[in-house]
């Protein structure tokens, strides 16, 4: 019986078809760790298909550790940001792996306009890590006297992905 239920569970794993980008309707959920100068923190977001190859999706992140600047901590606001984003899932238009999704992307945040770069791998239909590149395009306000620095630079996120 053993040997059965063994062999039953081998066969239900290796049929198990897990995929990045399925495209429309298809939704996932990130959570992470933001990692960038002056601080780290983490990072939620959630991305939703509209397209073969087009998702939207928004992004949070709120700075856990922080630098102090001239004495000063940050406040809140300081430490928090949100985005709406569009991303280009190209897993499928490079001819990659169907489990490793690769997708650029743009997002309109409270801080800045910027841009991403990111890949997501699925070791089952439920589950992944994803890594991520930020960059801001346009910045809202520059000055760099206070915190405005700390949402509008080069930031790194990676964590786990989950599909809904």
């Amino acid at each position: 019986m053993k040997k059965i239920i063994t062999l039953a569970l081998l066969l239900s794993f290796s049929l198990i078809n897990a995929q990045a980008f399925t495209g429309k309707g298809d939704a996932k959920f990130n959570v992470g760790a933001n990692i960038q100068d002056g601080g780290t923190g983490i990072q939620v977001s959630s991305d939703f298909g509209i397209g073969e190859n087009l998702s939207y999706g928004f992004v949070g992140s709120y700075l856990l550790g922080v630098n102090e600047v001239l004495g000063e901590k940050p406040e809140f606001k300081d430490r928090f940001d949100a985005k709406f984003r569009i991303n280009a899932n190209l897993g499928n238009v490079l001819k990659i792996d169907e489990k490793l999704d690769v997708y650029p992307g743009l997002n309109l945040g409270l801080r800045n306009f910027g841009g991403h770069v990111g890949m997501r791998y699925f070791f089952s239909e439920g589950f992944g890590i994803y890594s991520e590149a930020g960059f801001p395009i346009a910045k809202y306000d520059s000055n760099s006297e206070t915190f405005n620095h700390l949402n509008n630079q080069f930031t790194f996120n990676i964590g786990a992905s989950f599909n809904m």
